[in-house]
């Protein structure tokens, strides 16, 4: 993947190409973006940089680096059991789903990335096993004489003992061999490994950048690229997902209403309180990856209902599939309960994230949410 087939982050790009033409090349780097933003082809394309434009034969090089086959470009990646997998799951079992995958949808998320493999309702995570993986690559020589590089993506996805285990090398790696790892949450990252990275940070994609892209691509008409690319907020994964109108937001849009509608009924209700029981066994039941895709859904709804609610129109861009009327529920989300809601969606995704159990943290959250919807907004 080449500078020029990257979307938009034209100062990214040119600060990583003049930094590495002056010889400026940081052992350890960490970019950090949000899911969309390009983190990953951004990555791909460094490092093809770094190996190709120092290498004798540059032309040879870059066909193995564009088939992702370079024997000096190594991944990691999370990964989890499978049927194929039965255990020890490392990233080099899963290269040639690695490679179709990023053949496709380099600026997917990890969902996606589950989903590519079959294995959607399971977390993947970087354990101690790949850890011990990648030390051994990076203590070889490398096959042609220049460069190592080695591309951690989803790094927060890294567990202690695994970021233990590449502490040392991370903080002194052998000549010539370079680290970009790649996060969507810098906060997860543990203090040691992060301390020992240069930090790129990736703002989000320009609306004009991916309604070009989309253009280009996806063969997308200019006005319809103009209202994906304006739904998307930065996030050109999202975008694709629009243009294909991906049936999941379907499914969470009737779950949400679904939940809503029970939540409001049931305040002083106890029949009702079994609802939204039922509800929460049901979600209960996805994997954990699609309970945060749900929650978030969820987050965003809320702050478009807000938007609409303040008269905010020109940033609202959410279009219900269901029929659902978004004006009508708008004035019972405001300024007195939104804090409350945003801080309950999010505690909630971060149990789940942690193995909480899924039945009781969705319970706890629907019964907040009765109250909440009933709060009426203080007037000054």
């Amino acid at each position: 993947m080449l500078f020029n087939q990257i979307i938009g982050q034209e100062h990214i790009k040119n600060h990583l190409q003049v930094s590495a033409e002056n010889g400026r090349i940081p052992h350890a780097q960490l970019f950090v973006g949000k899911e969309g933003s390009g983190t990953l082809p951004m990555a791909i394309a460094y490092a093809q940089f770094l190996l190709c434009n120092f290498s004798d034969d540059a032309e040879a090089c870059n066909i193995k680096c564009n088939k992702l086959q370079h024997p000096d470009l190594h991944f990691a990646f999370p990964v989890t059991t499978s049927d194929s997998v039965k255990k020890h799951p490392i990233s080099n079992l899963y290269l040639e789903e690695w490679r179709d995958f990023l053949s496709v949808q380099p600026y997917a998320s990890l969902f996606n990335w589950l989903q590519h493999i079959g294995v959607e309702n399971k977390q993947g995570n970087i354990g101690v096993d790949e850890a011990e993986d990648v030390v051994k690559k990076l203590k070889l020589k490398s096959y042609e004489g220049g460069f190592k590089v080695m591309i951690i993506w989803m790094a927060e996805k890294m567990n202690i003992a695994a970021a233990n285990k590449l502490l040392k090398l991370i903080e002194e790696p052998p000549n010539k061999t370079v680290f970009i790892l790649i996060t969507e949450n810098e906060e997860q990252i543990i203090n040691t490994i992060k301390s020992r990275c240069q930090a790129l940070h990736f703002p989000v994609l320009a609306e004009q950048d991916i309604a070009k892209a989309l253009v280009e691509r996806e063969n997308c008409s200019e006005s319809e690229a103009a209202t994906i690319a304006h739904q998307a907020e930065g996030n050109y994964n999202k975008a694709i997902h629009l243009l294909h109108n991906d049936s999941s937001d379907l499914v969470f849009e009737e779950w949400f209403i679904a939940w809503i509608r029970t939540a409001f009924r049931a305040k002083g209700n106890a029949s009702v309180v079994q609802q939204l029981i039922s509800w929460s066994d049901t979600i209960a039941k996805t994997g954990r990856e699609t309970q945060k895709r749900f929650l978030e859904y969820c987050l965003q709804f809320f702050r478009q209902a807000l938007l609409l609610n303040y008269k905010s129109d020109q940033l609202v861009f959410m279009e219900t599939k269901t029929g659902f009327d978004l004006s009508k529920f708008a004035p019972f989300v405001h300024a007195g309960n939104i804090l409350e809601i945003e801080k309950e969606l999010n505690d909630a995704m971060y149990h789940i994230e942690r193995n909480g159990n899924a039945k009781i943290i969705l319970l706890d959250l629907s019964m907040k949410l009765t109250r909440f919807l009933h709060k009426k907004e203080e007037t000054v």
